[in-house]
């Protein structure tokens, strides 16, 4: 129905909230209705998406989410600000460059890994405290990847790590269901974001060679849509859905297309 705020009164983290697809997730949250902190280490970006949807919605809160003591004092600042949390939006995370696996950097690996999985994992833990403490039924979602469903589309050590990211989405599932609390993934396939895109140039190539290798055709993947797809999650319209990666690719992860 036209005009319901699925997100009203709700109190919302949103990792990586400064740019790509958390600044979107950001923007639709505040307009269902949702307090959110966003949580980042662009500083500047971050307050100026904060400005952008009223202050009076958003709050910046710099945190490297590498750092779990970072993690537990935003998931504090958010508690003692709004005095609750409803829903943390996981969705920061690190892309290294494309390469042959026989020259993997090591170093790169562990980064992101770090990033991606071990940061991923002190925000569902602390938020999962905040929601127990509080007696809270909340939502945990997080941002995967077509990567954590099939190799080869994307560099090694980003899809090594969504691939345990949805191991861990599916752990926590089965660790947080006795409290109420859902756990879901999000799995875009590719799209320009700043992570990926570092210029109008890059991005319109980005754009180019996903709508080219896209199962879906006549529609280019943005991050509202995957913005979007994470509202459905962090909402109570998927009130009984938890261990789920929800897939954001056109049916890019499951079809084998034929050789012409």
């Amino acid at each position: 129905m036209a005009g319901v705020r699925k997100l009203d009164g709700k109190i919302v983290i949103i990792t990586g909230g400064a740019s790509g697809i958390g600044a979107e997730a950001v923007r639709l949250f505040t307009d269902h209705g949702a307090k959110v902190v966003i949580v980042d280490l662009q500083e500047e970006l971050g307050q100026n998406v904060a400005v952008s949807v009223g202050q009076d919605k958003a709050t910046f809160y710099r945190c490297d989410i590498t750092n779990e003591t970072e993690v537990e004092n935003a998931v504090k600042f958010t508690v003692e600000k709004y005095g609750k949390l409803d829903v943390m939006f996981s969705n920061a995370g690190v892309m290294e460059m494309l390469g042959s696996f026989l020259d993997l950097d090591l170093e790169s690996f562990d980064r992101t890994m770090a990033v991606n999985v071990r940061g991923a994992a002190a925000c569902i833990k602390h938020a999962a405290h905040a929601m127990v403490e509080k007696g809270t039924r909340g939502s945990i979602v997080c941002t995967t990847s077509v990567a954590s469903e099939i190799g080869g589309s994307g560099p090694h050590a980003y899809t090594a790590s969504k691939h345990a990211l949805l191991g861990l989405v599916k752990s926590a599932c089965g660790g947080l269901g006795k409290y109420g609390i859902r756990v879901n993934g999000v799995a875009p396939y590719g799209l320009a974001t700043r992570m990926t895109s570092h210029d109008e140039e890059t991005a319109k190539f980005v754009e180019g060679y996903c709508a080219t290798t896209a199962i879906l055709k006549d529609i280019v993947l943005k991050t509202r849509h995957v913005a979007e797809a994470a509202l459905f999650l962090a909402s109570d319209d998927s009130a009984y859905v938890s261990g789920q990666n929800l897939a954001v690719d056109g049916g890019f992860s499951v079809v084998k297309p034929m050789a012409m």
